[in-house]
């Protein structure tokens, strides 16, 4: 990527994150109606098209902003609707629909997984787009995996909260939800500081490690 112009590597980057993010919020709502809830799907966000989902901040800027950084790269779009109360078992259904996002988001790097796998049988005279396509694929596998164990943290709002809520007692789900006005602040104080990547890069490179060795790339 470093040989690439800031340009070319943004083109790289943009569709597998787009993807990672739209794919993981439809996955939400997908979930959802199957337990009961339509809510996601009525206001027309059980589709693919990223300009339902497309957050100006968190799917545009804020990634844009560590990447030209450098940093570690993370995104978000508008959350899908989900009313919890049109669920048929409220308490048990939403930590499906809060595993729903992150398991998309694994998928998704399988499958990226195999678009390099193919991409490097292509023969020598497509070699420019043999390029493209395992950066794009190392960048779509990056991006998902990121985005799945972030997720997975217990703090809210990340998906991780919504599991761990439907687990532990009504009163520890309680004290989730009263900290959740908070939760986006403590993400950034632990971006900052550093602490986020330290708990996080491990996983990330063990997942990637993991899907490799399934792929045997």
């Amino acid at each position: 990527m470093e040989n690439l112009t800031l340009v070319q590597q943004i083109t790289i980057m943009v569709i597998p994150l787009i993807f990672a993010i739209t794919v993981h919020e439809v996955a939400h709502g997908w979930v959802a109606n199957q337990f009961g809830d339509p809510t996601a799907k009525m206001m027309g966000r059980l589709t693919l098209n990223p300009i339902k989902h497309i957050d100006p901040i968190g799917t545009l800027l804020v990634p844009g902003i560590l990447f030209y950084l450098g940093g570690f790269i993370f995104g978000w779009a508008k959350p899908v609707p989900i009313t919890w109360q049109n669920l048929k078992n409220p308490r048990r259904d939403m930590a499906l629909v809060a595993l729903a996002g992150p398991t998309a988001n694994l998928i998704m790097a399988i499958l990226w997984g195999f678009i390099m796998k193919i991409s490097l049988l292509l023969p020598p005279n497509l070699e420019t787009l043999q390029m493209v396509l395992i950066l794009m694929a190392k960048a779509g596998i990056m991006l998902n995996v990121v985005l799945m164990v972030l997720n997975l943290i217990p703090i809210p709002p990340l998906d991780g909260s919504r599991i761990l809520s439907s687990l532990v007692s009504p009163r520890a789900s309680n004290f989730l939800h009263q900290i959740e006005p908070y939760g986006f602040i403590i993400l950034v104080i632990l971006l900052t500081t550093g602490v986020l990547a330290k708990i996080m890069t491990p996983i990330i490179y063990l997942a990637i490690y993991w899907i490799k060795l399934l792929l045997n790339l």
